[in-house]
């Protein structure tokens, strides 16, 4: 039997859009005091940025309507077609896009631009969960995980070939997803050592105290404590752990008492630690017949490699701009009227709102145009100025409700579509939180993401719109399942 059209809005989840439409209004007035000149057009004429994104908003709610009148099966039923769809716009677009600031990814269709990157999000997540979804699913069986990698992957290949690495880094994303449908955490263990081990590796990367190399050290040291803290967690296995710590202190001791008469280099104490506790787990693995031993010392021996290939990535892989990004944003350089421009002007107008902020429309490091992007990509720094640090904070904790209930609402699915979509939508808006607020601030490096809802953008309202209602459209059908 139909689902009646009428009971949608008695089903629909009304806080999540109340949260939804408080963004975006929020949102078009962070843009208004980030872009709006009182001697050029008006707020809402469509020339101008205000007036052009609340066309938008237009656009946004017509769409809205639209997905929550359509039959919640349609999702499931078209989810390969849309990404199918979405794939075959992204590979035209590299080919077909006019260069824009050294990237390929906008179609332009006369004075209308939209970046198709954008809509790959939505309809990524709808194929993985759609994949998941599928009789018999197990994500832990090889073929499975790499069939779901491969539908994650390819829209992210296809983004970096059209220059454009910041939106092809979201897909990440979708890791916190697979996490919590029971991926191993050893993978999401790699992933947030990597970026440990590279930033400390770059960081310290040409220190040297006497004879030792400290980002070799440290990073080989770290490697070591986090694979005695897995043996201890995941095996529990006391007599191996006191083992690899008495080896550890013997071989430790022994460098020092070495290190008296001639230098020594203890980076390569802490390397060659690394492989003895490789072969020693190695040996319990085979000797006991246990996996995980093996699976820790692979972790152990990757980790080591990874720190090794640090500087042949950054070297020959990254373009330069990415690689002086990188460097000011570890403080290796001090470039203030270059790479690191934006984030010291960023600062400047958080810092200057103070407690309560200047006021709408009276930022002056706004006004005066010193922030480049500061209605897209650095949009933040708007509220830092015209609200301070109560707007501010009342802003990251909208959207603190906003994840939370998301999360709440995923859980709470009784299929596994609709709640692999669920966790997909709320990674991927924690994913932009977390990496726009944070180069805003100079935490994290520069790649030029927008902020859901505030950044000035027809696309990203209207991808991150589609992206939020289709899965609130999904949430008020779940009582037929």
């Amino acid at each position: 039997m139909g689902y009646r059209k009428t009971e949608i809005w008695k089903t629909v989840d009304w806080f999540t859009i109340l949260l939804y439409i408080l963004m975006v209004i929020a949102g078009w007035f962070t843009i208004c005091g980030a872009s709006f000149e009182f001697d050029s057009v008006g707020l809402f004429d469509i020339s101008g940025r205000p007036g052009s994104q609340l066309m938008w908003i237009g656009i946004c709610m017509a769409v809205v309507f639209i997905i929550l009148m359509l039959e919640s099966d349609f999702f499931d039923v078209f989810a390969y077609l849309i990404y199918a769809a979405i794939i075959v716009l992204l590979i035209a677009t590299i080919f077909l896009a006019p260069d824009i600031k050294g990237s390929h990814s906008w179609l332009k269709f006369g004075s209308f631009r939209i970046q198709p990157a954008e809509f790959a999000k939505f309809a990524t997540a709808l194929a993985v969960a759609k994949f998941m979804n599928s009789y018999g699913f197990k994500l832990t069986t090889p073929k499975n995980f790499g069939i779901t990698l491969l539908i994650i992957f390819l829209p992210m290949i296809c983004i970096i070939l059209q220059k454009e690495t910041g939106s092809a880094l979201v897909y990440l994303a979708f890791f916190l997803m697979l996490y919590r449908e029971g991926m191993s955490g050893y993978i999401l263990l790699s992933g947030v050592c990597a970026v440990i081990f590279f930033v400390t590796t770059m960081k310290f990367s040409e220190v040297v105290l006497g004879a030792t190399q400290m980002g070799e050290l440290i990073v080989s040291s770290i490697i070591l404590f986090i694979t005695y803290i897995l043996v201890t967690v995941v095996r529990r296995d006391r007599t191996a752990l006191l083992v690899m710590l008495s080896g550890t202190a013997i071989a430790y001791l022994g460098g020092y008492i070495v290190s008296l008469f001639v230098p020594v280099n203890f980076a390569w104490i802490a390397m060659g630690l690394v492989g003895l506790v490789v072969i020693y787990l190695i040996y319990l693995s085979v000797r006991n017949w246990v996996w995980h031993y093996a699976l820790i010392a692979s972790f152990a021996l990757g980790s080591l490699a990874f720190m090794y290939s640090v500087d042949y990535v950054f070297d020959n892989i990254l373009e330069p701009h990415q690689q002086i990004r990188i460097k000011v944003s570890l403080g290796l350089e001090d470039d203030p009227s270059g790479a690191g421009y934006n984030v010291n002007q960023s600062k400047i107008a958080i810092g200057s709102g103070g407690l309560t902020g200047k006021g709408f429309l009276n930022g002056t490091q706004t006004k005066l145009k010193y922030v480049p992007e500061q209605d897209t990509d650095f949009i933040f720094c708007t509220v830092g100025e015209e609200q301070g640090f109560i707007g501010s904070t009342a802003v990251l904790i909208l959207f603190g409700i906003f994840i939370i209930r998301l999360i709440m609402l995923s859980e709470r699915q009784n299929s596994t579509f609709n709640r692999v979509y669920g966790y997909s939508v709320a990674s991927i808006f924690i994913f932009h939180l977390a990496i726009n607020v944070g180069m805003v601030t100079g935490l994290t490096p520069v790649i030029g993401i927008p902020l859901p809802f505030f950044s000035y953008g027809g696309s990203s309202l209207l991808g991150f719109t589609i992206l939020l209602f289709i899965f609130l459209r999904l949430d008020a059908s779940r009582r037929e399942r």
